[in-house]
């Protein structure tokens, strides 16, 4: 089959490797749609210490099961699936203590095993969640992210009625808005400097959009949410928390970035912050979200690659050049 290995930070190679076998508790799945993502980047630059190289590298997907072992449950042959990549020791102190999402011993699909940037991957069927005949395959790709905002929601404290602001519209930005007001906002403002991406958080649900921070003067929110990663960004969305509201740390910050707030802020206005890393417990309802709402997932995915060209689509990742980027086997890609 056709895939992309990185053979080593910088290395990347597209070519034949051999299909992959289903062993007594797998399925093996034609992968019709995979995505790229921030994460795809550190493995490929070397920047995650945790990817075991050559590395198949992709942990967003979707496609059709074409083989499974004899062993696998509700699951067969011809059903559309995702799946979640993760696989958490549940042995170790954070997984015992119900943060699997921390484990010590962290394995994952595309990062420490093969992933679905190729022709087939072979996922045990527990991790696999089916999907309807018709459902589209490039949001079936969506649900892995979507998973990652549903828990960031299930970390705070949220009240019908609340005013949130959101920085960064972005894939998960907009995902974030989108679930705003399910999580009980009554008000979801957006500050972004793409007037496009401005435009698509309106139609993901905000109130009101801006294209600097400064726009909104002085007014402070029950709850902040940054999905950008940018200190100064950071920095800016800490101020704007109301007294008793909650900053949410979403936005991947370079690793030895620092950001400056006020403790005093911290202690005399009871302000929580909490930081959301990955997925816990969070991606059936995010299948199911995706599934039975019409949550408008379909506008996020701006260009789709053969597997052939998976470096150009790396380099518009990096380049922030649209939005979710996505590759497809050539052998699969018209089932999309």
């Amino acid at each position: 089959m056709n895939a992309v290995v990185i053979e080593g930070p910088g290395e990347i190679d597209v070519g034949e490797v051999p299909d992959p076998r289903p062993g007594p508790e797998d399925v093996v799945i034609a992968v019709n749609a995979c995505g790229i993502c921030g994460t795809d980047l550190h493995v490929v630059d070397g920047e995650f210490a945790l990817a075991k190289y050559p590395l198949v590298p992709g942990h967003e997907f979707a496609g059709e099961v074409v083989d499974a072992g004899s062993e696998v449950k509700g699951i067969a042959v011809g059903t559309r699936v995702t799946a979640d990549p993760n696989q958490p020791c549940g042995r170790c102190r954070p997984c015992r203590e119900g943060h699997a999402n921390l484990c010590e011993d962290f394995r994952a699909l595309g990062i420490t095993a093969s992933g679905a940037c190729a022709d087939y991957v072979a996922v045990p069927y527990w991790l696999a969640r089916t999907l309807p005949e018709d459902f589209d395959m490039s949001v079936g790709a969506l649900i892995e992210p979507l998973s990652c905002a549903v828990h960031a929601y299930d970390l705070i404290s949220t009240r019908l009625g609340d005013r949130f602001l959101i920085y960064g519209a972005g894939t998960m930005g907009l995902m974030l808005v989108a679930l705003a007001q399910r999580a009980g906002a009554v008000s979801v403002a957006v500050v972004e400097p793409h007037l496009k991406r401005r435009q698509l958080a309106e139609s993901f649900g905000a109130s009101a959009v801006f294209a600097s921070s400064t726009e909104l003067g002085d007014e402070r929110f029950n709850t902040v949410i940054d999905a950008s990663g940018v200190v100064q960004v950071i920095e800016d969305a800490m101020a704007r928390v109301r007294r008793g509201g909650t900053y949410l740390q979403f936005g991947v910050a370079p690793a030895d970035a620092t950001a400056r707030y006020s403790p005093f802020r911290l202690y005399n206005d009871e302000t929580h912050y909490v930081g959301s890393m990955a997925v816990l417990h969070s991606f059936d309802r995010a299948r199911d979200l995706a599934v039975e709402l019409d949550l408008g997932l379909s506008k996020l995915v701006t260009d789709t690659y053969p597997i052939s060209n998976y470096a150009s689509a790396l380099e518009q990742v990096r380049a922030g050049i649209g939005l979710k980027i996505q590759v497809a086997s050539e052998a699969q890609s018209d089932a999309n």
